[in-house]
């Protein structure tokens, strides 16, 4: 099959001598796609359809949230989340202490969804990153780079932690009239670990990755 053309966003036609072939997700038209500058796309040459846009900047901004990220998890694992202030008596809890109590109390199932959507998935996406990213940007290859990436893509719909910031905010308004809560540096962490991981969901240029790591390795 002949090599095809994609039509930049300037307008102007390139010839692609070699590419990943593609389809249009609009006229499902075959197209192989070459290197696109940042901040480029390449588009379908039948109906104009953009079928890889190059994210600027991609791999240093990812990487940058990734990392700090990595120092917002750790920080909300082992600093204390809440402190519960009731009669003079102090109860310091921590992100395992919710997982842990909901096994003591005979929930195991909803105990291990918590730990999973809260803990190890959030883990794996970050490790994942910075295992791929981090060669990438020194220019080596480290082994099991496609293997991780895929791992990365799994475990991303898991990452559910807004869903327990959510809960834990709806705790807060009915305890609140029961004991004196303070937040701790876990909860501030762990909040700002949300929007951090979601840019860098989003800044991820996905396509790039996989044309860096190779899908044969």
């Amino acid at each position: 099959m002949p090599d095809l053309d994609f039509r930049a966003v300037s307008g102007v036609d390139q010839p692609i001598p070699a590419g990943w072939l593609t389809l249009c997700h609009a006229c499902d038209l075959p197209s192989r796609v070459g290197d696109v500058p940042e901040g480029g796309s390449a588009r379908c040459p039948r109906c104009g359809t953009v079928l890889y846009r190059r994210i600027r900047d991609s791999l240093d901004r990812t990487l940058a949230l990734a990392v700090a990220g990595m120092f917002l998890f750790i920080a909300a694992n082992v600093f204390p989340f809440l402190a519960f202030k009731m009669q003079g008596n102090v109860t310091h809890t921590t992100l395992s202490t919710g997982v842990r109590a909901l096994f003591e109390q005979g929930t195991p199932i909803v105990a291990s969804l918590v730990l999973l959507t809260t803990i190890v998935a959030p883990l794996l996406q970050i490790c994942s990153l910075i295992y791929v990213l981090a060669p990438l940007r020194a220019g080596i290859r480290v082994p099991g780079q496609t293997r991780v990436f895929r791992l990365l893509r799994a475990v991303q719909p898991w990452s559910m932690m807004e869903v327990f910031i959510i809960g834990i905010l709806v705790s807060l308004v009915k305890l609140v009239g029961m004991a004196q809560i303070v937040p701790g540096i876990a909860l501030w962490s762990f909040a700002l670990l949300i929007p951090v991981l979601a840019f860098a969901t989003s800044s991820l240029d996905a396509e790039w990755v996989w044309r860096r790591v190779g899908l044969a390795r």
